[in-house]
């Protein structure tokens, strides 16, 4: 096999969730330029709607459903759905997530609850009702979109940290439940990015500098530079990378 065939996802099928916009509809794009066929699901049916037609305009076919991540029904009901109307789905990408970053002594119980039910609880009901039909079919990829937080401590993340630290324990765990049927579930842990969500949290720079210029490379990530680690994860080149925790944060935690 070439190393263009064990990085191709040709054939393979994609459930991408907070497809409708930054990393999420950039790893749509990528993916569907990579051969895969994408199901987008978002909040938003405007916003899926131009991720379908950036997933077209490769070829590929694209299917969007909206559902609320808070919900516990509905990103289930949405991962059923695709699988009545695809038969299995070959790759999971929780890329769905939300921040909200306030002092600890001043965050709701609601704010909290919400941050776990978008950020924990969701990525674990699409991968529970996903994962029956790639251990069926003996291949499968998760790829959890975690954050540097959830590795390191940062002033007003605590919310936010804990959310994506629990992902970060997800992924092993499942990846000891699912290796031994050739399914690998990763994480990867970007610094912040420039999405528009990214922008409303770190775009002053009285906030963003001192972030930035503690990191070594002295930049923020592109959305592409997350989408392209997700590929690689997505790939037959990981077939051996599980349970790992992939840092696409310029070296900050190595520092």
């Amino acid at each position: 096999m070439s190393w263009q065939d064990r990085f191709s996802l040709t054939g393979r099928k994609a459930l991408i969730t907070g497809a409708s916009k930054g990393i999420g509809a950039e790893i749509a794009r990528v993916f569907a330029e990579a051969g895969a066929d994408i199901v987008a699901l978002g909040r938003d049916a405007a916003d899926l709607a131009a991720t379908a037609e950036a997933v077209r305009a490769h070829g590929r076919r694209c299917l969007t459903l909206t559902a609320e991540m808070e919900s516990p029904t509905e990103p289930v009901e949405a991962c059923e759905r695709a699988l009545a109307e695809w038969g299995t789905i070959d790759i999971l990408v929780n890329s769905a997530g939300i921040a909200h970053v306030a002092p600890a002594v001043d965050f709701t119980t609601e704010a909290w609850d919400r941050m776990m039910a978008v950020n924990l609880r969701a990525p674990f009901l699409t991968a529970r009702t996903l994962a029956p039909a790639m251990i069926a079919q003996r291949w499968g990829k998760v790829i959890n979109i975690s954050s540097q937080t959830g590795v390191i401590a940062l002033d007003d993340h605590a919310a936010y940290a804990a959310s994506k630290g629990g992902l970060n324990a997800l992924t092993k765990s499942l990846c000891a439940e699912w290796a031994r049927f050739n399914v690998q579930v990763n994480a990867i842990c970007p610094t912040v990015v420039m999405t528009p969500m990214g922008r409303q949290v770190w775009g002053k720079p009285e906030k963003g500098d001192p972030f930035r210029n503690a990191t070594p490379a002295r930049r923020f990530a592109e959305p592409v530079e997350v989408a392209d680690a997700a590929l690689y994860l997505a790939s037959d080149a990981s077939s051996m990378v599980n349970g790992a925790l992939l840092m696409v944060e310029g070296g900050f935690t190595s520092v």
